[in-house]
């Protein structure tokens, strides 16, 4: 958390002449990652040199050169664990495989009792707040059919979605 408030605190002149003095209109920034939107690839490319230039002189940062890439929307833009499209946005397919794995194990060790309810519960309740900010209904619901822990249980009410 201090490091995230500090890379808040110290690129806020970033976000500044991004979005103030090169008035992107569609930037994101979340710690040291940013990315920003637009429809002219000339565009993007006089921006990157100008935030180039901007974190050198001013910041003494560089941009990360294997990571710093102008790209077409088309297939997608992975950010933050999900795969940013112009209309709509997924979660990356390796991040949903790796909570499917956890949530089995999980319910294993819940059937076995070594887990109690409010923890698997929990733990699914904190993957799905994180997974509702991606088109994700249907697979949310089909992880709840997944989940049967007890005859009486209500999945849907449980979690309110």
């Amino acid at each position: 958390m201090t490091s995230q408030f500090l890379a808040n605190v110290y690129l806020n002149e970033l976000d500044y002449l991004v979005k103030h003095k090169l008035k992107a209109k569609y930037y994101l920034r979340y710690v040291d990652d940013f990315i920003i939107l637009h429809q002219s690839k000339q565009q993007l490319i006089k921006w990157k040199e100008e935030i180039n230039n901007f974190l050198n002189n001013k910041l003494k940062l560089e941009l990360h050169k294997d990571k710093t890439k102008i790209i077409s929307m088309h297939n997608g833009v992975n950010f933050l664990g999900y795969k940013l499209f112009y209309y709509f946005r997924l979660l990356r397919k390796r991040n949903i495989n790796t909570f499917r794995k956890i949530l089995h194990n999980k319910i294993k060790r819940y059937k076995n009792n070594q887990l109690d309810k409010e923890k698997l519960l929990s733990s699914i309740d904190g993957w799905f707040g994180y997974a509702q900010h991606a088109n994700t209904y249907n697979l949310r619901k089909s992880i709840l059919k997944e989940v049967s822990l007890t005859k009486n249980d209500k999945q849907t009410t449980l979690f309110g979605y």
